[in-house]
């Protein structure tokens, strides 16, 4: 199979680019190899010959713009709530509707590839400091920060209260603290049914005393 040719800046003997923009055909390529590896054989299994040779580039293509495997997965992970804003920022006018909608749709992210990576990825960053840091800046904390806002929607509009048990950050935590223990564990499936079931608990847990509409 014929390999993508390097882009514009990418010389072929594997030096450093010059400053230019790498070739985006070589990029999509290496993003969706890795994606489509991990969701195959494996977060474990991943490699960066692997994904150089799936995505049909040179191996020193990948290591010029990744250095590591979790540097390729950290990109794929960016740029999905970018491919995604309604469904990032859902406003339909019932906070517990936005939040089922938003955990609804992080939790079907968590299926299949997705859900291999972010789990390696997380497994990952306990032993290793600098990956933890860039996994919460830029994969966790967006959704972090979703999730709050819609909160933070539903008390300004007198939908949830905050004179119950827990603050507004700490329903943040409840609500993707249950998708991450499910997620490690695996004892329990992460799905439709349980961003609905976090969303209804999180009224209570805030002190609201309005009743979840269906």
């Amino acid at each position: 199979m014929k390999e993508i040719e390097n882009g514009p800046g990418e010389p072929a003997d594997g030096s450093p680019p010059r400053g230019r923009p790498r070739s985006e055909t070589a990029r999509r390529s290496v993003l969706d190899a890795a994606l489509e590896l991990c969701r195959r054989d494996g977060y474990q299994e991943l490699t960066i010959k692997g994904i150089a040779d799936e995505a049909q580039v040179g191996r020193q293509t990948v290591y010029r713009w990744w250095p590591t495997k979790q540097d390729v997965l950290l990109e794929v992970l960016t740029e999905l709530p970018h491919r995604s804003q309604a469904e990032l920022f859902p406003d339909t006018g019932d906070v517990y509707r936005d939040v089922a909608e938003l955990l609804g749709h992080t939790f079907r992210l968590t299926r299949g590839a997705i859900g291999r990576a972010v789990v390696g990825l997380m497994a990952d960053a306990q032993a290793d400091a600098s990956l933890a840091r860039r996994l919460q800046a830029e994969v966790i904390a967006p959704r972090r920060a979703a999730l709050r806002e819609i909160l933070e929607r539903g008390v300004a509009r007198g939908e949830l209260r905050q004179d119950g048990p827990a603050s507004l950050d700490l329903a943040v935590d409840f609500a993707f603290g249950v998708m991450w223990y499910r997620l490690l564990s695996g004892h329990a499936p992460v799905d439709g049914p349980l961003a609905e079931e976090i969303a209804a608990a999180l009224g209570p847990l805030l002190g609201s005393e309005a009743a979840r509409r269906g």
